[in-house]
């Protein structure tokens, strides 16, 4: 569905939503493909597919309503963008499918699906797409379904939301990421050149979406590690190599770690290291300033923080979503 969010006929303290018949993008298809809808039933309704994102944004922006109210903005704006994504995948399947509908429903006649499934080979190739995936032929024959590309249905598991922001964020930039992906793999399997633009869009956005998403975490200071525990100097800056053979050095195990800055320590025997410091127990740090004091100083500090900015935007009683405003201006 495509849905659009009142911003510009009514106030902003709004939050509704009402469909638009038109779509953000002009889906098109060249001629019908039914074999190709099938393949792209995996942006509708499978793991990294529109109904996921869609849903896991929307889920997301409730915790985010009182204490970080631009967020919950820039997530219900994605979220409902979404959701006209997935408008933009059901209509080209829907019209990749073309007349199928139609034609399964006459069961007498001779018609070009029916002749499609001539000869024994092109029969039995159908047969073979409908045992991959019922939908395609048994179940709902021109409608696209909540499924992937192989009939598997779609699952509330695939929406992750952690009601901490920093983790939330990086999930959905991984999120997009795996959807571009989805969509530059899609691509080359059509030859028709208005689906391919379509799908240009579409993997588009999944770029700009990560992107709006990565600034949105810059904001949040500070955000590293995700959370609010630091972690053990102890530990942080340990790499253990525990392969065989000619050993593999790069920025991930020697000089300084992206984020805490610290030193990394190749272990290169690490069974005589575990045993040497008790399980790693007796383990002192090193490469790094951090100490377990200072440590547990920003923790208390953090947790302090995170937990005002929360509990000072949150009401114990009298609690209401929206303010809503009368014929004369003022708020009730």
């Amino acid at each position: 569905m495509n849905y659009a969010r009142l911003k510009q006929a009514i106030p902003k303290e709004f939050s509704m939503f009402y469909h638009v018949k038109d779509l953000q993008f002009n889906a098109r298809v060249s001629q019908p493909d039914p074999r190709f809808a099938r393949v792209m039933l995996e942006a509708f309704g499978g793991a990294n597919g529109e109904l996921k994102s869609a849903l896991q944004y929307f889920v997301q922006a409730f915790s985010c309503h009182n204490p970080c109210p631009d967020k919950y903005d820039m997530l219900m704006d994605i979220a409902t963008e979404e959701f006209g994504h997935l408008e933009i995948v059901g209509a080209t399947i829907q019209m990749l499918l073309g007349s199928v509908n139609g034609e399964m429903k006459d069961v007498v006649e001779d018609t070009p699906l029916h002749t499609m499934m001539s000869g024994k080979a092109a029969k039995e190739d159908l047969i073979h797409q409908a045992f991959t995936n019922p939908q395609f032929l048994v179940c709902a024959p021109g409608s696209p379904m909540l499924t992937d590309s192989n009939g598997n249905p779609w699952r509330a598991s695939y929406v992750s939301a952690n009601a901490d922001l920093t983790v939330d964020l990086r999930s959905n930039m991984a999120g997009e990421a795996r959807a571009k992906i989805g969509y530059e793999n899609l691509i080359p399997l059509t030859d028709d050149p208005l689906v391919k633009e379509t799908l240009v869009f579409l993997m588009t956005r999944e770029v700009t979406h990560f992107q709006q998403f990565e600034a949105a975490l810059a904001t949040i200071q500070p955000n590293f590690p995700p959370g609010v525990f630091q972690t053990s100097p102890k530990y942080s800056s340990l790499y253990f190599n525990m392969s065989k053979g000619e050993e593999a050095r790069g920025p991930w195990n020697e000089g300084k770690s992206t984020r805490l800055e610290e030193e990394w320590q190749y272990i290169e025997k690490a069974s005589e290291t575990v045993r040497s410091t008790n399980g790693l127990v007796n383990k002192e740090p090193e490469g790094t300033s951090r100490t377990e004091k200072k440590v547990h100083q920003m923790d208390n500090e953090l947790a302090k923080q995170r937990s005002s900015e929360i509990l000072s935007a949150t009401p114990k009683e009298n609690m209401q979503w929206c303010k809503y405003q009368n014929k004369k201006g003022s708020e009730k």
